[in-house]
């Protein structure tokens, strides 16, 4: 943990030692009473942390905070549902690089039984992101939804944002050369690990899509999420 991540109403509670924070305060960084420490509110500032107490069942806690956090980069990631080993992947990557939403959508090539998965149905996707904002240093997570379809995510897209999907066969450009307008999000598409559907494809084109790909190598789909978010961020100027 680069960055250690508290709700607000964590702060003024103590912290049991059998938290992973505690653990990582005392066991990896190895401080003690009075020892400092990089702490964060999600989605608010970050600051210092300071350990007032350690007893044997808590940690007291005191912090100072400093600004709020820039707004989130204007990217927005369309994803087909992929396996939950992938998707665990795509949740800390994506995040520890930085997008303002992850959507995640039943696509025609989904795994039927992967929305069952208890990544989504226990909550624990959302660990995920916590653990790439505390890579990154950063306290801000994407919204996430899941389990939706690709028309309601293709709708929930604001009016104005560029519209590119990734695709590794039909594609005719490649995404180092699609520029997204200045100053306007970006709507970045996916489909899972095999792939848009034909009807996929079509329906993307008919709602102001554009196809693009990564060159001749066929990537996993978490490299080619971390590949494409790093040339769109470049080319908004974010790098």
């Amino acid at each position: 943990m680069n960055l250690i991540l508290f709700e607000l109403h964590e702060t003024t509670a103590p912290l049991r030692r059998s938290d992973p924070r505690a653990r990582h305060l005392l066991d990896v960084l190895r401080r003690s009473e009075g020892g400092l420490f990089d702490a964060g509110l999600i989605n608010g500032p970050r600051g210092r942390g300071r350990i007032e107490k350690i007893s044997a069942e808590a940690l007291t806690l005191s912090f100072v905070w400093g600004e709020p956090p820039p707004p989130a980069d204007p990217i927005l990631l369309l994803v087909g549902l992929p396996r939950p080993q992938t998707a665990r992947k795509l949740l800390s990557e994506t995040t520890a690089l930085g997008v303002a939403a992850l959507h995640f959508f039943a696509a025609e090539k989904t795994g039927p039984g992967y929305a069952r998965s208890t990544l989504w149905t226990s909550g624990e996707w959302r660990r995920h992101l916590l653990a790439g904002a505390e890579q990154a240093f950063v306290t801000r997570l994407p919204d996430v939804t899941h389990g939706g379809t690709l028309a309601a995510v293709v709708a929930s897209l604001p009016p104005s944002a560029t519209r590119l999907a990734l695709d590794n066969y039909e594609a005719p450009q490649p995404l180092s050369r699609c520029r997204p307008a200045a100053g306007a999000p970006v709507g970045l598409a996916f489909g899972p690990e095999r792939g848009w559907a034909a009807a996929e494809r079509d329906f993307l084109r008919a709602h102001g899509f554009s196809l693009a790909h990564l060159g001749p190598r066929v990537l996993r789909l978490e490299t080619a999420a971390v590949v494409a978010l790093t040339l769109v961020k470049a080319q908004l100027g974010l790098f």
